[in-house]
């Protein structure tokens, strides 16, 4: 396999959105054909989740495993390139991860992540955990 030049890497790293993934819109489609009606990134919630249901206190992430760390215990070593960068932003990455689930848990979120590959392979099966999330929070605040 031919190496990449760096700058050709730069440039795919560029085009990584951080909204708005195609992963996170086949969810959002799925839910509002569905009939849930969401806000989408909302910035006054802490953590900016990927969807939002205020009024129920439901935050949903979309989380890739790259850049989220998924098995990151077993996948660290995969880097060939700039590994101490990988390492680092990675690290944080699942640090930051935490950190919001934690305040959004101690203000009263109920809080969900899906990895990327589980919505292309199970969309069904995540919009149906939304709908049992959405369900159990209902019954809660009756």
């Amino acid at each position: 396999m031919k190496k990449e030049s760096p700058e050709h890497t730069r440039k795919k790293m560029q085009a990584v959105k951080n909204s708005g993934s195609k992963i996170e819109t086949a969810l959002a489609k799925a839910l509002w054909n569905r009939g849930h009606r969401y806000r989408k990134n909302d910035r006054s919630v802490f953590g900016t989740p990927d969807l939002t249901f205020k009024q129920l206190r439901i935050a949903i992430f979309v989380d890739s495993e790259f850049w989220h760390g998924k098995n990151w215990e077993v996948r660290k070593y995969d880097h060939k390139s700039n590994q101490q960068f990988w390492y680092e932003k990675i690290e944080n990455n699942i640090m930051r991860d935490k950190i919001v689930n934690q305040n959004l848990k101690e203000n009263g979120w109920y809080i969900l992540r899906f990895w990327g590959k589980d919505i292309e392979g199970n969309l069904n099966e995540c919009v149906k955990k939304i709908e049992e999330a959405k369900n159990k929070v209902k019954k809660n605040s009756a």
